[in-house]
C-alpha cells in the first residue's frame, strides 16, 4: 500500500441637459404680421434669454460615484511550502516506544502511542523538548513498525518494557511538508515518490514525521506535518 481559490464599473452616464427654449426660438423666427396704416404698431416682443448648456460632468463627480464604495483589497498569495528541501536532521535526546500497526487503523495506533509516552512524561513532571516523531522503520502492504520518540532533556524513570530512551535521527535529508489527515498522506508520500524519481535521488529505508501541530489536541483535518527522507 503507497504512502505514500463588482467593482461593477459603474459609468454613471451623464446625459448633457441642453435646455432650448423652443417656444422662444419659435416666436422670434415667426415674421410679425405687416401693420395697418392706422394701427398701432405693436412693441417688439422681449428676447427671452435661452439657458446655456448644462455642465457635462465627469462620472467621478457624480454623487452615485462618489458613493461607490472602493473594492475590498487583494489578499496576499500564500507561499506554497518547500517541497523537497534540503535539510540537516540534528539528533536529539528522546523517549521512544516501539510498536507495529496496520494500515487500517494506523493513525489511532500512533496516537496511542503519543498518549502512553506523553502519560508517562506528565506523571514526572518532565516536558516536552521538541515536537514529537514517528520513525518508520519498515513496511510492507499490510502494516509497519515504528518509534514514537518525544524529545526531553532529561530521562524519565519507570520505562516500560517497549519504551527506552534514545537518541533521534540525524543526518542529511530531504523535508516535505504535509496539511490535512493522515488519511490523506498517501498522496503526499507519491508525490515523495515522483520527486526522487525525477531526481534519481536514493533514500535510506526509513523515513520520518515529525507532528508540527499536536497530534493529541489537533483535529486531523488541520495537522502539519514535516516528512523527512533521509539520503543515501
Amino acid at each position: 500500500m503507497n504512502r505514500i481559490g463588482t467593482f461593477r464599473a459603474a459609468l454613471v452616464a451623464l446625459i448633457p441637459i441642453v435646455a432650448i427654449a423652443f417656444g422662444s426660438a419659435a416666436l422670434a423666427q415667426t415674421p410679425a404680421p405687416a401693420a395697418s396704416p392706422t394701427a398701432t404698431p405693436a412693441p417688439a416682443p422681449s428676447a427671452t434669454p435661452v439657458p446655456p448648456p448644462a455642465e457635462t460632468k465627469s462620472p467621478a463627480d457624480t454623487p452615485a460615484a462618489a458613493q461607490t464604495p472602493a473594492p475590498p483589497p487583494i489578499a496576499p498569495v500564500q507561499t506554497a511550502d518547500p517541497f523537497g528541501e534540503q535539510f540537516t536532521l540534528e539528533p536529539k535526546k528522546v523517549v521512544v516506544m516501539k510498536g507495529t500497526a496496520n494500515w487500517d487503523a494506523a493513525f489511532d495506533t500512533l496516537i496511542e502511542s503519543f498518549k502512553a509516552l506523553t502519560a508517562l512524561l506528565d506523571k514526572q513532571g518532565i516536558k516536552a523538548s521538541g515536537n514529537s516523531m514517528i520513525v518508520y522503520t519498515s513496511t510492507d502492504d499490510t502494516g509497519f513498525t515504528f518509534l514514537a520518540e518525544i524529545p526531553v532533556e532529561q530521562d524519565p524513570k519507570n520505562l516500560t518494557k517497549d519504551m527506552s530512551m534514545g537518541k533521534s535521527p540525524d543526518g542529511k535529508a530531504l523535508k516535505f511538508v504535509h496539511r490535512g489527515s493522515y488519511d490523506n498522506m498517501d498522496n503526499t508520500y507519491e508525490a515523495i515518490t515522483n520527486h526522487l524519481d525525477d531526481k534519481k535521488l536514493e533514500a535510506k529505508d526509513t523515513f520520518i514525521e515529525e507532528y508540527i501541530t499536536d497530534p493529541l489536541k489537533t483535529a486531523e483535518d488541520k495537522l502539519v506535518i514535516n516528512v523527512y527522507v533521509p539520503l543515501k
